[in-house]
């Protein structure tokens, strides 16, 4: 059986997969992003000077635009920054990129009490994998998640599903509730 590679055709899905590799070029170790994302003929209609230095497909029906909201520092809680975020009803969905360590369930079942060790060895665990977790959302619920591993850090090797970071996929649509 051979693989068949279906190409991505919906604006969320694009969006997504840009923003992604937007945050791949600067590299790891990066504080978490927030992007707005907006529909691109909204978007120009507003700021028709943003056409030049677009493509054919940042300009197909339905095309969002992500904008990057400056001001997440690394060691910013998530929880609280994301439990803040109310968007304006000119956005129409958001993008997250963070970076995490992941690590087999049974590392995190002898961990020392005291947070300081535990931290370090779950940083040194010889099975530990770095990630770079992007969700984005979209104000109808609609969402799609991408996982890129720094041991597997190129375009062709990241992972895509609906689900693969429910609890981020949670937050993000909260940020749209009343």
């Amino acid at each position: 059986m051979t693989a068949t590679h279906r190409p991505v055709v919906d604006p969320l899905s694009i969006a997504a997969l840009d923003t992604e590799r937007h945050v791949a070029a600067a590299g790891w170790d990066q504080a978490p992003r927030l992007f707005a994302l907006v529909r691109t003929a909204g978007l120009l209609e507003r700021e028709p000077q943003l056409r030049a230095g677009m493509s054919g497909s940042d300009l197909a029906p339905g095309a969002l635009t992500a904008i990057e909201q400056e001001g997440l520092h690394q060691s910013t809680n998530l929880e609280s920054v994301l439990g803040r975020v109310a968007w304006p009803d000119d956005v129409d969905g958001c993008a997250f990129a963070v970076e995490r360590m992941v690590v087999p369930p049974d590392a995190e079942r002898d961990l020392p009490a005291d947070q300081d060790a535990a931290v370090t060895a779950l940083t040194t665990h010889p099975d530990r994998r770095d990630v770079r977790l992007l969700v984005a959302v979209l104000r109808d619920g609609t969402s799609v998640c991408l996982l890129r591993q720094r041991a597997h850090d190129s375009d062709d090797a990241v992972a895509t599903g609906p689900d693969l970071a429910p609890g981020l996929v949670a937050a993000l649509r909260a940020t749209f509730e009343d």
